[in-house]
């Protein structure tokens, strides 16, 4: 009895392991089957963009300033008579702020002191001028009274020294004509002394009227100087436009150094902006003036705004080894929906093609195992040829391949042309075994031989279920991915 049910528990176990083989092995079969999952051929419009992230900024912005020191005193008032503040309209010449303007006074009263001054100085000298002449005048008429005496007092000599020592002429009667003649040569010597000296005073009241009115040059200089800073405290708007930043309050203290102080932030027109791009130096070569582009904002999700390049700036700068290039966009803004300084996300129109066959890129880079074939990458822009390639159609379960051209790219979707080629067929875009399918549903952890039997066929999947087993919960996930 004992060695009959040691062969029975023999027997059981034998099956047992037959049993358990025959699933496994029937199990490494069906992880052998293959799903594919194929998208169709669509018909399309294609572009090809360059994506970059830029700042909407508006065109023309003047920073005013301050070019003195001082407090700010008061604010101007705006279009609508309230007072200047974030987003005033301004007209051009309309007062922003105005600077406490004491100091300012003091030293205009200085300068129109001094400039009094220097013109009392001028009037001192002229008077001087006026009396030096008329003592020229005078010394002149003495040295000419001076002459004539002289000329007498030498007749009376020469008659002298002709009577000599004789009885008509007595020795004191000579001497004293030799004395008049010798006093009149003097006095003519006086008056050329008294003529020098009346010039000399002449020259010296000349030379003060020049410093007098050297005086009031500078007089009138300071006055200037202080009448432009004590109109540089008010401070007036350049141009007529909206005030984006205020950044001064009444009471706050503003100093002009080597930089003028900024105060206010003005922006011309707001229906005018524009959208600065940092680009990449692999793309700069596919942006040109006059390219169209798009742009939307987080502000305002789900809208596009259209824009064109202006110009390219050639000052190229370096971040972390990556040169990018600034590109101006000029953009419309007549709704003024646009604020400044918002964050754009850019797209700039490289190239497109409109209504052709498209294929999802998936589709040009698979290949059954063991196949040769190597598709070409996508043509970059539309100016290159179209390449030639090879997609996989799906024909009695089995893989055909299809010779197409390979056109231009999206990023997810490429054209591609060729005479097999219409839309709405069906081409492989990806495999997955039914090991793999099966996995995404059960525990990993499990014997296998606990797990249901999947007696999975080969099969694809475009999107619908497949047509038996639980495998069409992955094949149905994996063929989504595509792009219809």
């Amino acid at each position: 009895m004992r060695r009959a049910i040691g062969w029975l528990i023999v027997v059981v176990i034998l099956a047992g392991g037959g049993y358990f083989a025959y699933r496994w092995y029937q199990n490494r079969q069906t992880s052998r089957e293959t799903s594919y999952r194929t998208a169709p051929i669509r018909r399309m419009d294609i572009y090809q963009t360059i994506s970059a992230t830029g700042t909407v900024v508006p065109e023309d912005v003047i920073d005013v300033g301050a070019q003195v020191n001082g407090q700010i005193a008061q604010f101007g008032t705006d279009t609508d008579g309230n007072t200047v503040d974030y987003r005033s309209s301004v007209k051009e010449g309309a007062v922003l702020a105005e600077i406490d303007d004491a100091l300012f006074r003091a030293d205009m009263a200085s300068a129109k002191a001094q400039e009094a001054a220097a013109e009392a100085q001028l009037g001192q000298a002229t008077a001087q001028i006026g009396q030096a002449q008329a003592q020229v005048q005078v010394a002149q008429a003495n040295k000419e009274q001076a002459v004539a005496k002289a000329e007498q007092a030498r007749r009376d000599w020469e008659r002298a020294q002709r009577l000599g020592n004789t009885a008509a002429l007595s020795k004191a009667d000579f001497d004293a004509a030799q004395s008049e003649f010798e006093q009149a040569n003097a006095a003519v010597s006086v008056a050329d002394a008294s003529i020098a000296s009346a010039h000399a005073m002449e020259a010296q009241a000349h030379a003060a009227e020049a410093s007098a009115q050297a005086a009031i040059a500078s007089a009138a200089a300071s006055v200037q100087r202080a009448q432009r800073n004590l109109n540089y405290c008010i401070i007036k708007s350049p141009v007529s436009g909206v005030i984006i930043d205020k950044r001064v309050e009444i009471g706050q203290t503003v100093v002009a150094s080597l930089n003028a102080p900024s105060l206010f932030l003005l922006a011309k027109d707001l229906r005018k902006m524009e959208v600065l791009v940092q680009v990449n130096e692999a793309d700069i070569g596919h942006v040109h003036p006059g390219q169209d582009v798009t742009f939307n904002v987080d502000a305002f999700p789900g809208r596009a705004f259209k824009g064109e390049v202006r110009k390219v700036r050639l000052n190229a700068t370096m971040t972390q080894n990556v040169v990018t290039y600034t590109v101006e966009i000029a953009t419309d803004n007549s709704d003024l929906t646009l604020l400044p300084y918002l964050t754009a996300n850019v797209k700039f129109d490289v190239a497109h093609r409109q209504n052709v066959l498209a294929v999802p890129n998936a589709a040009l880079r698979w290949a059954p195992s063991g196949s040769e074939v190597d598709n070409p990458a996508p043509a970059r822009t539309g100016d290159e040829p179209m390449k030639p390639g090879v997609i996989w159609a799906l024909k009695n379960g089995e893989p055909q391949s299809v010779d197409v051209r390979v056109g231009l790219t999206d990023g997810v979707d490429t054209e591609v042309e060729g005479s097999a080629l219409a839309e709405g067929v069906e081409i492989i875009v990806g495999e997955q075994t039914a090991e793999q399918t099966a996995s995404a549903g059960t525990n990993p952890f499990a014997p296998s031989f606990f797990r249901r039997n999947r007696n999975t066929k080969t099969t694809t999947s475009n999107g619908s279920a497949p047509t038996s087993g639980t495998a069409g919960a992955g094949g149905q996930s994996a063929g989504g991915a595509g792009r219809k």
